[in-house]
């Protein structure tokens, strides 16, 4: 098995939630709904497609980052007005990643607990140190191979049912994204060696150099999550496109 976690854009534009996308985005430029008018629910389009809500939500996020539609929790969808302008930002969910290269996704949650906020953790999530926190360790596989370590802090204000929500059908990323949809984020990149227990974790030699992406997120101007995510740099690799 290619275990390196690469960019294929052919399996992107035939991935499911593609499909899902590209039919309301053609609905709309075709003007099948109105700017403020209500969309296909997400249960509709579930059954329309055979696809996983998962995957309906991410089409779902993605019209919604560029700014096609509007979503209110609890409510529904709806097609945004035509004059609004939007940036775009991409969360890419490990599951979402590695069903649509055809591999089957495993998350493997080592811890999930309350416990007392460090000073980082603190000064990243905005609350005073030693104030609750909620903290999550998982391990995602694709397939029988560990691709990410994901160690995670979440804003108990930002989040309540953290502690509670069920992983066995859902992501962290996933279900933060539900509970707080409209993001603000940053991060860092960087090549570094895995901790002790990360190296065991994710089973490689601790000299194994990884790639670390250390990313703080916002909703409606409150700070959501700080997670580290840890790749072996044997089976992961970042790549993108530019073109001036």
């Amino acid at each position: 098995m290619n275990s390196l976690a690469k960019i294929d854009l052919g399996a992107v534009a035939t991935a499911p939630y593609n499909r899902v996308k590209q039919h309301l985005k053609q609905g709309l430029e075709q003007g099948h709904w109105k700017p403020g008018e209500l969309m296909p629910s997400e249960a509709e389009l579930v059954a329309l497609f055979g696809v996983s809500r998962m995957t309906v939500n991410r089409a779902l996020r993605e019209l919604q980052a560029e700014g096609l539609v509007d979503r209110v929790q609890g409510v529904g969808t709806f097609a945004a007005q035509l004059h609004r302008l939007s940036s775009t930002l991409s969360i890419r969910d490990m599951h979402e990643h590695v069903e649509s290269r055809g591999h089957h996704h495993r998350l493997d949650l080592k811890l999930r607990r309350e416990e007392a906020a460090s000073a980082t953790v603190a000064h990243r999530l905005g609350l005073k140190v030693g104030a609750k926190v909620f903290h999550s360790l998982a391990i995602h596989f694709e397939d029988d191979v560990p691709l990410q370590l994901e160690d995670r802090w979440v804003n108990p204000a930002a989040a309540p049912r953290y502690l509670n929500a069920d992983f066995s059908s859902t992501t962290p990323t996933q279900y933060l994204l539900e509970v707080a949809p409209m993001w603000e984020a940053s991060y860092t990149i960087e090549a570094l060696s895995p901790t002790r227990q990360e190296a065991r974790y994710l089973k490689i030699e601790p000299t194994e150099p990884c790639l670390v992406i250390t990313r703080w997120t916002v909703s409606r101007g409150a700070p959501v999550t700080l997670v580290r995510l840890v790749h072996p740099g044997s089976r992961y690799l970042l790549e993108g496109r530019f073109q001036p």
